[in-house]
């Protein structure tokens, strides 16, 4: 079935994302918003746009029999649903189906298989994937827990099966805290997700945390567009991903990418997909997480070192069309790193810094990407998440994709709020990010809000600048020209603008 119209059943940034690319393939689009974004871009882009209700995303972008009725009306005969809101609800998947519409990602069935940790563990358990040591059942009963982690060994997480990003996660350290801390997990699971099933699995001490992009179509095609390294978090959420990963072997990357494979089989995946895996950064050892079942917000690193528009090819498989393209025409072109921006303040916990955007000037040059939904003058709304865009430097290594970030952070100009772009310059100054060796604990280890502004930061992005010149000097047998008392003077510089 030709797609004509596609509504999208989003904001912001990723709205932009899908106009863009439909437009590009001579597809109208319609964009739908709360009476808080009527003025956003998103809005102004698309061909039509309709209010579906008041700011709160439970009244607005989270109904979907509105948004449904909106497409009908419009007549748009499929809907995009971008990442997060309704990206990943089955029902909704079935409500656009049985409405006669085209759900732009994969089957309601897939969407609910891989939605619960717990059936998604036993789905690809079936393919040999390697799995973190645990118990692949819910528990409710601490007795039964404790044996659980006994036999395994501690420390050990106790996580909510219907989850994501943190929510419903409890690190347990030793029996005396595992009666509190599921207690915990379970009612923060109830709360966020209206399901409060938790599991228990073993904790890797030293964890990265690396993704393999799929992509699959109704013809029973299914590639992989290799890794994300995601290993940056804060809340255990993401702030910095990049692609390909700096420290996994060809071979264990074909190995992730067969496994992710096989991930996506289990529930007979089409679509844009993302199977995570833990990875053991002394080992590299790596072990299924979960899978989304949806575009990440960090697609673009994928899309820099492929160059497959990745939305594009959603749309097409949608339609019904095979992939454009086979397993063995994927080469990895450089290197990528994305940051994301957020409105916040890591002086401050990384609480959400609310506020009107004074200035703002997006940094430009070779390389650099910018992926957003703001203007100067606009404000940060109060109701979503405070994500104001994604930068991303791509370059022909990853010493390259490094420099053109911190050149993008330092062009990069937002006044009237705090963000998280002096966070991400702190990163991208430390050596154990430029050498490679950092893990999801990066932020526990090495961050403190003093270090934004600490007269110790100096010496450390000095080191940082050495390795990153010796990373040239290793792929060329040349210097970059980089002066390692560069940075000292470039800090001082630009600390009071980030």
């Amino acid at each position: 079935m030709p797609i004509r119209k596609i509504l999208i059943a989003n904001r912001g940034e990723i709205a932009l994302r899908v106009i863009r690319s439909a437009r590009e393939m001579g597809i109208a689009t319609v964009a739908i918003y709360s009476e808080a974004d009527r003025r956003a871009l998103h809005v102004r882009a698309a061909d039509e746009a309709y209010c579906v209700g008041p700011p709160p995303s439970s009244q607005s972008y989270l109904r979907m029999e509105t948004i449904i009725e909106v497409a009908k009306r419009s007549g748009a005969e499929a809907i995009h649903p971008g990442y997060g809101f309704l990206s990943e609800n089955a029902k909704f998947a079935q409500m656009v189906e049985d409405n006669g519409l085209i759900f732009i990602g994969p089957s309601p069935y897939s969407i609910e298989i891989m939605g619960s940790k717990l059936a998604a563990k036993n789905a690809v358990s079936k393919y040999n994937i390697p799995m973190v040591p645990g118990i692949p059942e819910a528990v409710s009963d601490v007795a039964i827990a404790r044996e659980q982690a006994a036999r395994i060994g501690y420390p050990v997480l106790i996580k909510a099966s219907a989850g994501g990003g943190g929510k419903g996660m409890r690190l347990v350290e030793n029996e005396a805290e595992l009666a509190e801390q599921m207690e915990r997990a379970i009612s923060e699971a109830t709360a966020a997700f209206g399901d409060g099933s938790v599991f228990v699995e073993k904790f890797i001490t030293s964890p990265k945390h690396i993704e393999v992009q799929i992509m699959g179509d109704k013809h029973g095609n299914i590639v992989y567009l290799f890794e994300r390294e995601c290993s940056i978090q804060r809340r255990h959420q993401k702030v910095i991903e990049e692609a390909p990963s700096a420290v996994l072997t060809p071979e264990i990357r074909e190995r992730m990418g067969q496994a992710a494979v096989f991930a996506a089989k289990s529930c007979n995946y089409y679509g844009a997909g993302t199977v995570e895996f833990v990875v053991d950064k002394h080992t590299l050892d790596f072990y299924f997480l979960e899978m989304n079942t949806r575009l990440q917000v960090e697609h673009p690193v994928t899309e820099q070192i492929t160059g497959i528009d990745l939305v594009k090819e959603q749309i097409r498989v949608a339609a019904g069309e095979k992939l454009s393209f086979k397993q063995e025409d994927l080469k990895i072109h450089g290197h990528a790193v994305e940051v994301r921006v957020y409105a916040e303040d890591p002086r401050n916990n990384f609480l959400p810094d609310i506020g009107q955007l004074k200035t703002y000037v997006r940094p430009q040059g070779p390389g650099v990407r910018v992926d957003d939904g703001f203007e100067q003058g606009m404000s940060i709304p109060i109701y979503y998440d405070p994500m104001i865009a994604k930068l991303t430097a791509h370059g022909k290594d990853r010493a390259e994709a490094i420099e053109r970030m911190n050149r993008a952070i330092d062009e990069y100009q937002i006044t009237g709020i705090e963000t998280t772009l002096g966070f991400c310059r702190f990163v991208l100054s430390h050596p154990a990010f430029v050498d490679g060796t950092f893990d999801t604990n990066f932020v526990a280890q090495y961050f403190t809000p003093e270090k934004l502004n600490g007269e110790d930061r100096p010496e450390e992005a000095e080191i940082a600048a050495l390795l990153v010149s010796r990373m040239v000097q290793a792929k060329t047998g040349k210097t970059n020209g980089t002066d390692v008392h560069t940075p000292r003077s470039r800090w001082k510089q630009n600390r009071q603008k980030i």
